[in-house]
Order: C-alpha cells, then structure tokens, then sequence
C-alpha cells in the first residue's frame, strides 16, 4: 500500500522538499501503525526541513513532530484498529518519520488515546506548541501565582506556544502582556485577549543591572536569551518565569543569584518530548476542559501538503502568524 509523504532530501549541499509515494514497508519497525488525519507545524519540523543535524541526522527524511490519527495495526493489546490516537514528542519527526507523511509506525509507549474532550483536529490545533504552552502555565498556576497578583508577559505571543498561553491564562482570567514584533502581531495578540503589548526593544534590558524594577507576577518566556535575563530581573517577589526556548540566545547574561534569594523568583525549565505520562494527562484534559477558551481556533491556518511547503519557508523567514496545522483527510 502506497501513501504521500513529504520527504526531504539532501542534494549536494541543499536540502530540497519533495511530495512523495512511499511504501508502509518503508517505515520503520514499531508497535502501532497510525493512519495520521492531521499534524502541525512546529519550529522543530522547519529546522528539520533545512536540513539542520542537530534535530535530523540522516536523510531523506519525513519530518512532523506531532500526528493525530486512526490505528491500522497494533501489536500491542492497548490499542486495536479504529482507536484514535496522538502522538507528540518523543522521537518523531526528527530521526523517526513524523506527521508529514499520510501513514507513521512508532513505539506504543509514545501514543496517547485521544482525550475524550478533543477532536483529533482540536489535538493538533494544539499539538506540542500547545503542550508546551500547557506545562508552563500549569507552572504558573501550580506555584499559586494568582489573576490578582499582576500582568503575565508572554514572549513570542503571536507565535504557536506564545499564542496558546496568552489563550490559556487570558481564559482563568489572568492579565496578559505580550512581547511583539509588528502591528500585525500586535493585533493578533490583542485579539487572542491580551491587555497589551509591549516590543522586543522595551523587554529586554541593556543596563546590566542585577534586579530591576518589579513589573510581572509572572512570565512565560519562549525564547531564552536577553529576555528571559530581563525576565529574571523583573519579576515581582515571590514570581515565575517559566521556559522553555533558546531561539534569542542561550546564554544568560547579568544573571545572578539576587533575583532568587531577594525576591524568590522562581525560574522553571519546561521540556516536551520525554514529559512523564502523568502530566501529559494532566495538561491534555487541562486544555481539553477549562483551558479551552473561545479563541481557539483564532489565528490557526488549515492547509494541505502544498500549502505545509509554503507554511514552512515561512516559517524560516519569520513571516507566518499562528499555528499552522496540516490537513491530510
């Protein structure tokens, strides 16, 4: 049986992107065969597709680090045909093939049956930028930071993580500052229920001090870098900064021990793709429950894997604003 894929290939030193048929024999061993019915863009999956070795070591690769779909085989007793399923994280679309291709074989161990609350398109409208959005939330919320103790800022608001958080906290009632590039971006943001905006320039601070003024009871930080120094250095007492990106940089400078042992701050890394099977419960019924807010599906672009081709480039030229989920039924 043949299916499309979206294949990268590497030619000399270029590495192009192809719509493909490949053979379900051409998939590698696993457990649990999965029809995908839709999968996601994410930052990981862009990298992928340019052929960056630190996510993706050999090529020609499927990239696609989410897929939500249908069982067709299952070896293991937890899942039969029909089953719907997600799987995000892990190993998939980096050096396993991922949700650009119609058909993934992987590990049972790395699929979760679909919350009863989610539709398989609601589960990759969230995906791991979602996921992700959700544990550092769930940081925020569980180190009782509450709406009444101060603005959230939020970096990369109107991107898939930064978007997903500012639904997030702006639905438990939390106040939200987004860090943005543009107009555009700014009224994104405003529209997903944040109370404001401030620039990339106004969140990072050039002065080098060691604390600065106390300005947010909390911050969810997807980039690392300058900001998340700022962050650090700018929280109220008792606050959190919650992380999980290095796209501004990852090394920390002006940094020191003050915000931590003055004010408590408390800085809390989140990672997605080995989180333990207990809190991806937890966050997925979050986001599947009292999480959901009516902006859900604001800023969120359906395509095929033509469009997924363009959605890509860019992605890597910083031009796309929302969450991009690929459509394959």
């Amino acid at each position: 049986m043949k299916f499309r894929s979206i294949r990268i290939y590497e030619e000399g030193d270029k590495f192009v992107k192809k719509i493909v048929e490949r053979k379900i024999s051409d998939l590698p061993e696993g457990d649990v065969l999965i029809r995908v019915k839709y999968s996601s863009l994410n930052y990981k999956d862009a990298l992928s597709c340019m052929g960056n070795k630190g996510i993706t070591r050999e090529y020609p690769h499927t990239p696609g680090i989410d897929a939500a779909g249908v069982v067709a085989e299952s070896r293991d007793t937890r899942f039969k045909e029909g089953d719907e399923v997600i799987v995000t994280g892990y190993d998939l679309g980096m050096n396993t093939d991922g949700g650009f291709g119609e058909y993934i074989r992987v590990p049972s161990d790395w699929v979760v049956s679909r919350p009863e609350e989610l539709s398989l398109r609601d589960a990759m409208v969230y995906g791991t930028a979602g996921y992700t959005a959700g544990q550092m939330v769930y940081e925020i919320v569980r180190e009782e930071v509450e709406p009444e103790d101060g603005e959230i800022l939020v970096s990369g608001a109107s991107g898939g993580v930064g978007g997903h958080a500012v639904k997030f906290l702006t639905k438990m009632g939390y106040r939200v500052t987004g860090v943005v590039n543009s107009e555009r971006e700014k009224k994104a943001v405003l529209e997903l229920g944040a109370v404001g905006t401030i620039s990339r320039e106004e969140s990072t601070d050039a002065t080098g001090k060691p604390l600065l003024s106390q300005k947010w009871s909390g911050v969810i930080d997807t980039v690392g870098g300058d900001f998340l120094s700022t962050a650090v250095r700018s929280v109220k007492f008792g606050g959190v900064v919650s992380t999980c990106g290095n796209v501004a940089g990852s090394e920390l400078n002006h940094l020191t021990v003050y915000p931590f042992i003055l004010r408590a701050v408390k800085l809390k890394g989140v990672a997605s793709a080995y989180s333990s099977k207990k809190r991806r419960r937890i966050i997925w019924e979050k986001m599947g429950r009292e999480w959901k807010s009516e902006h859900f599906e604001r800023n969120i672009i359906e395509v095929d894997m033509d469009g997924m081709l363009l959605a890509v480039e860019n992605m890597l030229g910083d031009k796309n604003l929302g969450r991009i989920v690929l459509r394959h039924c």
